[in-house]
């Protein structure tokens, strides 16, 4: 601007390019540590969270040793009609566990589900047999009747759902 407030222009060929920004341009490089140090990516923050076993649970609790055994189990029955198993697939409704008894809620896809009589059966071996339960009983329930929503995410990518 000049002294009259008028904006004065000026033709120029060219400009030099501005300099790269670099990160270590942006810190103090004056420290112990380098900027590749100082900004490396620093261990993901959920790896101990998620590798942490939670304190102070019953081992009937969800989260205690018994609890995520007889969930183990129910997941290594599969519907025979179907390849996924039965805790993925979204049949158990509930699990109680309580002084070595074990209570399962679940439905199945169908009233007319060919293994309506056997797996129940399956289910009260099965889970009998997990280190800290004595006796399994199942409870085989119609409401709310199941849907694939229920399903789990692996589940739905194992059908080809997702």
């Amino acid at each position: 601007m000049d002294e009259t407030g008028k904006i004065m222009a000026q033709q120029v060929d060219a400009v030099d390019k501005p300099p790269k920004a670099r990160v270590d341009m942006a810190i103090d490089t004056t420290g112990p540590e380098s900027a590749g140090e100082r900004y490396r990516r620093k261990r993901d923050y959920l790896d101990g969270f998620l590798s942490e076993k939670p304190t102070g649970v019953a081992p009937t609790e969800p989260g205690g040793e018994v609890y995520e055994a007889v969930i183990e189990a129910l997941k290594g029955i599969y519907d025979p009609e179907i390849p996924v198993n039965i805790y993925d697939l979204g049949l158990i409704y509930g699990v109680e566990v309580s002084d070595g008894h074990a209570i399962i809620s679940m439905t199945l896809t169908t009233p007319n589900c060919p293994v309506a009589e056997s797996m129940p059966g399956e289910i009260e071996l099965t889970v009998g047999s997990v280190p800290g339960v004595g006796h399994a009983e199942v409870n085989l329930v119609w409401d709310p009747p199941w849907d694939p929503g229920k399903m789990s995410d692996e589940a739905k990518l194992e059908m080809g759902m997702l």
